[in-house]
């Protein structure tokens, strides 16, 4: 396949970029409108047809497709991506995310609990593994866009007063956690001689919050994306029995709904899986663990402002790339800006709009920030060759993830009994 080698015309970073398209939808969704969710419930196959397939319903559906390439358009031409290769490829990247979710609304799947992203990765990684991805589809496999899109929506969904009023534990926990797992794996990774690259992205994703901290880990310290793509299709792989055996194991061993949910949210990696999760068990459950899950995505911006700082002022660099002097500058270039937004959505959320404003139009963000993930996970199955996992030195860290995941999910029980008893 040849390669060009013309220089992409970049307007904006792709931090930048995912910051720009997800304030510009809330910034539709607080002022203009709101795109009424489709609806994906149904038990059987005429149910499906009437309900699912039908006209009105196949117009909603419509209408957040041209949403969302619309808002991918925009940001691979303010990234220089290709262009025709999105233009062609979305469609079908939707329509698998689709199948996804309507796969999670029929009412036997319901009952389990299972998250539309878990089908979207599960389809994707499916059909990577039967057949090759042609170069034009390739093109629309923006997932690290993606997931940045549906990070800063998420945001909107972190009110500061419930963390404050009910997180208090949780927040102790997470910091406990993340130091004390990070260390571990870091720990891990060099007595076993893995590269440092690799080391601070694997410790990040187990011991924060997965998949965007590995990415802001990444950003911050100008990491292999080969390496990112390892840890993120980990991240998510090994999420998936975690969110299902988890629970079982919790009502096992008769924990309470508080204990069991500060254990789900500190150790499971992703927020849809943690939701999915706390939901197999009750109301509080899913509460506890939203909130420790989220204390621990707060964090995250300030890991990620240490992990450059470090980075920088010890003179690191990725392969080919010239050791830069450790100003302030530097830090900041560094520094993921899509991690900002989070917090910036999260502040105006929970104390400049009004109440009813932010009832209106938390559901519609919330749908269409879980269609933002289900594109990522679905990209992130399609770009996982399973037999690529223990290529270039992958199998060690593979094994150090697994063991720190461990490791994580004993000390995050022990301080869930020892807090929320």
């Amino acid at each position: 396949m040849e390669v060009s080698t013309a220089p992409k015309r970049v307007i904006l970073h792709e931090d930048w970029a995912s910051v720009a398209i997800g304030f510009t939808i809330i910034a539709l969704s607080v002022g203009l409108f709101v795109l009424p969710a489709p609806e994906y419930g149904w038990k059987t196959g005429a149910e499906l047809f009437s309900g699912v397939f039908s006209l009105s319903n196949l117009g909603k559906i419509a209408a957040q497709f041209l949403f969302v390439y619309v808002g991918g358009t925009l940001g691979v031409l303010l990234t220089g991506g290709k262009l025709t290769g999105f233009l062609k490829g979305f469609p079908l990247l939707f329509l698998l995310t689709l199948i996804a979710q309507i796969i999670t609304g029929n009412g036997f799947v319901k009952s389990l609990n299972l998250e539309a992203v878990i089908f979207s990765l599960l389809l994707g990684l499916v059909i990577r593994q039967l057949f090759n991805i042609p170069a034009w589809f390739s093109a629309a496999l923006t997932t690290e866009l993606f997931v940045k899109i549906g990070l800063v929506l998420l945001g909107c969904s972190v009110i500061f007063g419930d963390i404050v009023k009910n997180g208090t534990l949780g927040l102790v926990q997470s910091l406990v956690v993340v130091f004390s797992v990070w260390y571990f794996s870091y720990w891990l990774c060099r007595r076993w001689k893995i590269d440092e690259e690799m080391a601070f992205m694997l410790s990040s994703a187990v011991s924060i919050c997965g998949v965007s901290a590995a990415i802001a880990t990444a950003g911050a310290i100008n990491g292999d994306s080969k390496k990112l793509s390892f840890v993120v299709s980990l991240v998510l792989i090994v999420a998936i029995p975690m969110m299902i055996f988890m629970p079982i194991l919790a009502n096992y061993m008769q924990l309470s709904q508080e204990i069991t949910g500060a254990w789900l949210g500190g150790t499971i990696d992703t927020s849809g899986a943690v939701v999915a999760s706390g939901s197999m068990v009750g109301e509080k459950a899913l509460e506890v663990s939203t909130i420790v899950k989220f204390s621990q995505n707060v964090l995250l911006g300030i890991a990620a402002f240490f992990i450059s700082l470090y980075w920088t002022l010890t003179g690191k660099q990725a392969e080919g790339m010239p050791v830069e002097k450790p100003t302030v500058r530097v830090i900041w270039d560094r520094f993921p800006k899509f991690v900002l937004g989070f917090l910036v959505a999260s502040l105006i959320f929970s104390f400049l709009l009004e109440p009813d404003t932010v009832k209106e139009v938390k559901g519609h963000l919330k749908n269409i920030q879980t269609l933002w993930f289900g594109l990522a996970f679905t990209s992130i199955g399609l770009e996982t060759k399973f037999s690529d996992l223990f290529k270039d030195g992958f199998r060690k860290p593979f094994w150090a993830f697994l063991i720190a995941q461990f490791f994580n999910i004993i000390v995050t029980l022990i301080l869930a009994y020892l807090l929320f008893r």
